[in-house]
């Protein structure tokens, strides 16, 4: 037969799809089996042999000599005289064994022996990606931009496989062009249209935890353990960490001296604001912790009901609630507990910080009074209107406006 190498037909075919060479042999051995099939019936009396080193593909097929008139069944069975034209040295019993030619099957199965090959390798293809990144999940994976959307970023691994990062899977100061090298963790796997599907994203409490264990040895060592982790992607992230060893500070271990391991992942999350914890199964603690960097003067617990009130002095409310909410929000998101934020009341030693007020008096004119010391309420208060207007650069009738929001505050 000629010499018709199949596999380095497939050369470049393989290589780009990184397919190993025993699955493309594998592979077209069925093809050529169902060739086998279809022209004699059956391939049980065949063998389909495919050289490792070369590619040559060799098929021989047994059939048992019968006495003339005697053969029942041309696929299994040949007569005497017709085998004798082959081996005159052949007698009735013995088998007859014949190479079949690549032409005997016509050009038009050899073209579609190649587009079948073609087809089950995509289909291998396909299956392997998706085994390979379904086994990931979890993992960070670095690519490439490939192509920018309104909705979604086209991203391509080392080899060339396709990652999808929806826009709802960006940090929200995320902007990536061609070219761009990105960093996400493997957040889903699914085949859709027989074709694999890998969402990846940058803002799943997992892609911070795989930061933390890139940057930090003794979380990625078992050493110090993430309890749990809480995000506002792009603004405030809370992670409670414990370890088991007591020479060891796991919050210390994280944030690095001064700062050094933590300002990487601050970085990576486009200046995320991100607060380390130690976890405590003493649940008034953990909440303490993370409200922080508000101080808490008391905290009472209702466990029935999953809530707790805290109570704080009035300059720490605002740092309590934090910017847009997040550090309250991701505090009960992380202690599973609703908070409920009270001012603390004492009679006579009540004060309010003037920047709580900053919805009613305009910024300018509470910079004013910081300018000369009065930062609190009650600071204010304490000072007749002319000795404001004569400290200060506002007009009377400011003054005078200042004065009646800072009195209904304690009226």
């Amino acid at each position: 037969m000629s010499n018709i190498n199949l596999i380095d037909s497939f050369q470049e075919f393989k290589d780009f799809k990184n397919i190993d060479r025993p699955t493309v042999i594998s592979v077209l051995e069925e093809v050529f089996r169902s060739m086998i099939r279809k022209k004699f019936g059956t391939d049980e009396n065949c063998d389909v042999i495919v050289n490792p080193d070369n590619g040559d593909l060799e098929i021989w097929r047994t059939r048992k000599v019968m006495e003339d008139g005697f053969s029942e069944d041309d696929d299994l069975e040949i007569e005497l005289a017709e085998a004798r034209q082959t081996d005159a040295d052949l007698e009735v019993g013995d088998e007859f064994i014949e190479q079949i030619t690549l032409e005997s099957f016509g050009r038009r199965a050899i073209l579609a022996a190649r587009q079948t090959l073609v087809s089950k390798i995509l289909e291998l293809e396909k299956d392997e990606i998706f085994r390979k990144y379904k086994d990931r999940t979890g993992e960070i994976v670095t690519g490439e931009v490939y192509q920018v959307w309104k909705k979604e970023t086209l991203v391509l691994d080392d080899e060339g496989n396709e990652l999808i990062l929806p826009k709802t899977e960006q940090i929200p100061a995320d902007y990536f062009k061609k070219g761009d090298t990105v960093r996400a963790v493997i957040l889903s796997v699914d085949m859709v249209n027989s074709s694999p599907k890998i969402i990846i994203s940058r803002t799943a409490p997992e892609f911070l935890q795989r930061l933390f264990e890139m940057e930090v040895p003794e979380i990625f060592d078992g050493l110090i353990t993430i309890k749990k982790i809480v995000r506002e992607p792009g603004e405030r992230a809370k992670v409670a960490v414990e370890s088991y060893d007591d020479r060891i500070d796991p919050v210390g271990a994280c944030v690095g001296m001064k700062g050094s391991r933590i300002h990487g992942i601050v970085r990576e999350l486009k200046n995320e604001n991100i607060d380390v914890i130690n976890y405590t199964n003493n649940i008034s603690l953990y909440i303490q912790r993370a409200l922080s960097p508000a101080r808490i003067t008391t905290i009472k617990l209702d466990d029935e009901e999953k809530r707790a009130a805290v109570y704080l002095k009035p300059d720490q409310v605002s740092l309590a609630i934090g910017r847009g909410g997040h550090n309250i929000k991701l505090a009960g998101k992380l202690t599973g507990y609703e908070i409920d934020v009270y001012r603390e009341s004492e009679e006579d030693e009540e004060d309010v910080d003037i920047e709580e007020f900053a919805d009613e008096i305009d910024s300018w004119i509470i910079d004013e009074f910081k300018r000369i010391g009065l930062d609190t309420a009650k600071s204010i208060l304490a000072l007749s209107t002319d000795e404001l207007i004569k400290r200060t650069d506002l007009e009377e009738s400011t003054v005078k406006e200042v004065l009646n929001i800072l009195k209904a505050e304690f009226e």
